[in-house]
């Protein structure tokens, strides 16, 4: 990615989750609900990943029924990849965008929305990307920059990171690991390494020994417990 796009990237971010509406159309109020609704319909849809927020809306057409008084938006819209997991379920504009030391994350949806009393999506896609690394240390050289999920390091950092939560949990069950959702390094005095994971709960007591805990299957219901661990 060129400084420039890292430079638009960065602006984009002193907005704050606030929606820009930009071109002829995009500033009337039912297409700013539009967008709004869709991101957070979006999200309710996500099943992993994080929450994203609605940055931009910059291309717009829309079609009226004159019969229903309902109309459909076709959308262009920028989104920018918050701190919040889909698992928190909080309302985008609760959770705070990736800042540039965060493995920053932006991208464009094409979205179809059917607005009258309410907003309701009908179809949408997603192209999201990190912020390159290179670009990042452009401009903030001593940021964490991400990291390969399958490195061994990684794998390992994660390990000891949940090894660390269940010892500090106070809940009954001991955890273990879904997926690592982000990982990241940084040179301090040496190599530092940052994972982001989810965890479920398992069927096996935290006081379990040690040697069995290979054995601890996921509980296996509707309400088992799933945490996203920073």
């Amino acid at each position: 990615m060129s400084v420039y796009l890292l430079v638009l990237f960065l602006a984009l971010l002193l907005h704050d989750g606030k929606a820009i509406l930009e071109s002829q159309g995009c500033n009337s109020a039912d297409a700013e609900r539009a967008a709004e609704e869709a991101v957070e319909q979006i999200n309710r849809d996500k099943t992993d990943g994080y929450i994203l927020a609605l940055n931009r809306l910059y291309d717009l057409s829309h079609t009226s029924n004159q019969e229903t008084g309902s109309s459909v938006y076709n959308l262009t819209i920028d989104v920018l990849e918050t701190q919040c997991h889909t698992i928190s379920r909080k309302p985008w504009k609760q959770c705070e965008v990736r800042g540039i030391g965060d493995i920053p994350v932006y991208g464009e949806c094409q979205v179809s929305v059917q607005v009258d009393a309410q907003v309701k999506l009908e179809s949408y896609s997603c192209a999201l990307r990190e912020v390159a690394a290179t670009a990042v240390v452009h401009v903030c050289p001593d940021c964490p920059t991400a990291d390969n999920l399958n490195e061994p390091v990684i794998k390992e950092t994660a390990k000891l990171s949940l090894q660390k939560f269940n010892k500090e949990s106070r809940l009954a069950n001991y955890f273990t690991l879904e997926n690592i959702t982000k990982a990241s390094s940084q040179w301090v005095i040496g190599p530092a390494y940052f994972v982001e994971f989810t965890v479920l709960e398992t069927v096996c007591s935290k006081e379990t020994d040690v040697s069995e805990l290979a054995h601890c299957p996921p509980m296996n219901c509707q309400f088992v417990s799933r945490i996203s661990v920073t």
